[in-house]
């Protein structure tokens, strides 16, 4: 058993609490959300939160391998984050390099794979190597996957993958009446996840609650967890926390349970 100090988010009482090693969500997906506010808080530049959010995965990437979480997706850019200051977006676009370029040797020590999700080709050439290098010099790594969704959205992937299998059609290999659920989701990014490309619990931090144009396919039946906490300020605990609030539901996937 996995213990930790829970607080009751209505009382506020902190009581000792035990994880179920046997119910440890299989892929967790976070929405990180909070960096700029961290920052603003605190009287500092929006990018210093950021900085701090790069720390932060690194500490919940080896907290979720430890705790034997098989898949952890992170939100990292989403395309509709251009929309944000040019260097605010420059900043955000070194990050990957200075992640990868610090921290890859702890993902191979830890057997932690890294893999990347979203249209990548669009980002900038230093981003793209940094990204590419991390995927190949962990390859080998057989323990949690490491999934960045970079330059990704939820709308864009679903739209992406109508055009694969149009263009199916159009070729005669593909019968429009037989489009089916699984045909969609074999062209979705998440498709070499296999039996694991949903996600079983959704975190999102800084108290918003909305999906964010994120995973809109695959969260169909997750469950979700919204937590006041600024990303930056996430941690191991914080995340048992999360999967501690997981394994209180009742997962039904549109059945009924006795």
């Amino acid at each position: 058993m996995f213990s930790f100090l829970n607080k009751d988010q209505q009382t506020g009482e902190v009581a000792e609490a035990q994880l179920d090693e046997d119910n440890i969500p299989a892929h967790i997906a976070i929405i990180m959300d909070g960096n700029g506010r961290w920052a603003q808080q605190r009287h500092l530049p929006r990018v210093a939160g950021h900085k701090q959010g790069m720390n932060t995965v690194k500490t919940v990437a080896k907290a979720a391998s430890q705790l034997g979480v098989k898949v952890l997706t992170l939100y990292a850019f989403s395309t509709e984050n251009w929309k944000r200051p040019t260097a605010e977006v420059n900043y955000l676009m070194k990050l990957p390099v200075d992640f990868f370029g610090t921290f890859v040797p702890d993902l191979v020590k830890n057997n932690i794979r890294v893999r990347v999700m979203g249209y990548t080709e669009a980002l900038p050439q230093a981003t793209r190597t940094a990204v590419a290098n991390a995927i190949a010099d962990t390859k080998d790594c057989t323990g949690m996957v490491l999934n960045f969704a970079l330059n990704y959205g939820g709308r864009a992937e679903i739209a992406t993958a109508m055009q694969t299998l149009g263009q199916q059609v159009q070729a005669g290999t593909l019968k429009p009446a037989d489009i089916d659920e699984d045909h969609i989701t074999q062209q979705l990014m998440t498709a070499s996840l296999g039996d694991l490309q949903d996600p079983d619990l959704l975190i999102r931090t800084s108290g918003e609650e909305r999906l964010s144009n994120f995973m809109l396919w695959q969260v169909a039946y997750s469950e979700f967890v919204f937590m006041q906490v600024h990303w930056p300020d996430f941690d191991q605990t914080t995340l048992e926390q999360a999967i501690y609030q997981y394994q209180q539901r009742h997962r039904r996937f549109g059945g009924l349970t006795k």
